[in-house]
């Protein structure tokens, strides 16, 4: 008898579900749309809206699926890494949710790196909470769980305070599949001075490796998930991960000198390390696999966004001559189109960032477009400027990597930028500098992937680099490596690209 597998991701826009089969062949998905909202100047998203999105993702793959469902195999859920869930003992939210777009932890981050000599980023769990410390906020003598979105949901599953090893590396820095002991111990004596006695990590949940099981789904949690009331208790649970995590298993790339670039709302450039970095760098997260090994992260708060605005914006011109056109529709025309745009895209450039940038050093949003008085401003230039601006931010990282002699043999790429075939993947390419892969997978991105690690949870005999060759074996893939054209046309932007960079700082200053 065939297995049934359940993968859900709480994304930045949509909650995905996806039903896989024993050999990770998707047999049903469903979707809910959201949206982050602005709450007290901080980027957040409701427990109660992630509560409707998870039950309503879940009744839209029912009925896809065609029929209702008992039991299922394993569970795993995923989202977003980073940001800031506190709790008190009787398990009350004290602040709203911060997310990872948040760049107001700038003061804490910089402490910490310091403290640590490793970089912490802004986001992560551990500089929302110090910051938190030195803004003197009143319920931080309150927290007693501190968590993330995907650890919260699973433990509304299954009353387990556990994360996968690769979320908790963005809560806190891991060392040998566990928060790095060493920096706890540093972290405390700075807490205590503080006034705070509580030791960090007893707020922390439990590391887990993937292929570990994680808990059960409680009766309160098949109900919370499941509104049918079909839904058994008593499945198996595998470690909630984050969408970094999932990233690298939709993508095959868990393997030393392997890498993949995300690219959705936000984007990410990570490589599986041979061996340490020999420095640390603002623009660089060491996170870790979903099975302990350590990962160069690239990551950039802006990717597609404002792509999905000028369209929108597309369309209402389209609607006043009578198109009706679909959405998808004009953006795949669109995306196409920009393989018509001149040698120099035109002259145009273009900033994508609706939130604060911390790889190009801007704290605030400003997008702007802009060109040579000389520039040619068609609709393929203005796209061509728009889709290498979503991932121009990544080529800043690259250039660390070059600097770091990393070895990349493989880049493989997934998420909603490559749905159109070619466009982003040449884009993608022609920044990193490298071939890049895309497999036909690559749309089912974070959900399916994280039903991949459920999957592994049932039958974890082979390492996890080996299960996912399995899963991989007949996968159909493109591979590209950008022509010199698409270079030239590419460098010619990444130049104004980085000559402007003053600019935009300047700019973002004004909102």
């Amino acid at each position: 008898m065939s297995k049934k597998i359940l993968g859900i991701e709480l994304g930045s826009t949509r909650i995905k579900s996806v039903l896989i089969d024993e050999k990770g062949v998707v047999l049903a998905q469903g979707s809910y749309e959201w949206e982050n909202e602005l709450v007290d100047g901080l980027w957040s998203y409701s427990l109660d809206e992630a509560e409707k999105g998870v039950q309503a993702s879940y009744a839209d793959l029912l009925k896809h699926y065609g029929q209702p469902i008992k039991t299922l195999d394993a569970i795993g859920i995923s989202a977003m890494m980073h940001g800031y869930l506190v709790f008190d003992k009787e398990d009350r939210l004290l602040a709203p949710f911060r997310t990872w777009r948040n760049t107001n932890a700038a003061k804490a981050a910089e402490e910490l790196t310091e403290l640590f000599h490793f970089h912490v980023p802004m986001r992560w769990s551990v500089s929302q909470y110090y910051q938190s410390v030195l803004d003197g906020l009143d319920h931080v003598k309150d927290v007693a769980f501190l968590t993330t979105l995907s650890g919260y949901v699973h433990y509304r599953l299954t009353g387990k305070k556990v994360l996968g090893i690769n979320d908790a590396s963005g809560i806190f820095p891991v060392k040998d599949n566990d928060y790095d002991k060493d920096m706890l111990k540093k972290f405390n004596v700075l807490l205590q001075e503080k006034g705070i006695n509580t030791p960090f990590e007893n707020l922390l949940p439990t590391v887990q490796l993937a292929g570990e099981q994680a808990g059960l789904l409680t009766e309160t949690g098949a109900k919370w998930l499941d509104i049918s009331g079909n839904l058994q208790a008593g499945i198996l649970l595998c470690p909630p991960e984050g969408d970094m995590g999932t990233g690298m298993i939709a993508t095959n790339t868990v393997a030393p000198k392997t890498g993949n670039v995300s690219a959705g709302t936000s984007a990410n450039f990570t490589v599986i390390l041979e061996k340490p970095l020999q420095g640390y760098y603002d623009e660089i997260d060491v996170i870790a696999t979903p099975d302990g090994y350590p990962a160069a992260m690239v990551h950039t708060n802006n990717c597609t966004t404002e792509i999905n605005e000028w369209i929108n914006l597309f369309g209402e011109a389209a609607a006043l001559l009578g198109g009706r056109g679909d959405k998808g529709e004009l953006f795949t025309k669109l995306f196409e189109i920009s393989s018509e745009s001149d040698e120099d895209a035109g002259g145009l450039l273009s900033y994508n960032f609706l939130g604060g940038e911390p790889l190009a050093g801007t704290q605030t949003g400003a997008p702007t477009v802009t060109r040579a008085p000389s520039g040619n401003m068609n609709l393929a230039n203005f796209m061509q400027a728009q889709i290498y601006a979503a991932v121009a931010t990544l080529g800043l990282g690259m250039d660390i990597f070059k600097r770091e002699n990393v070895q990349i043999d493989s880049v493989l790429a997934h998420g909603g930028f490559y749905k159109t075939p070619i466009v982003g993947q040449r884009a993608t390419s022609a920044v990193l500098g490298v071939p890049v892969t895309v497999m036909k997978t690559a749309a089912e991105g974070g959900a399916w992937g994280m039903a991949l690690l459920a999957l592994y949870a049932t039958d974890n005999a082979k390492t996890l680099s080996q299960f996912l060759a399995d899963v991989f074996a007949d996968s159909e893939k493109t591979v590209l490596n950008a022509d010199e054209a698409e270079r030239k046309k590419c460098e010619a932007f990444m130049q104004r690209y980085r000559k402007g960079l003053q600019a935009e700082k300047a700019f973002s200053e004004i909102f």
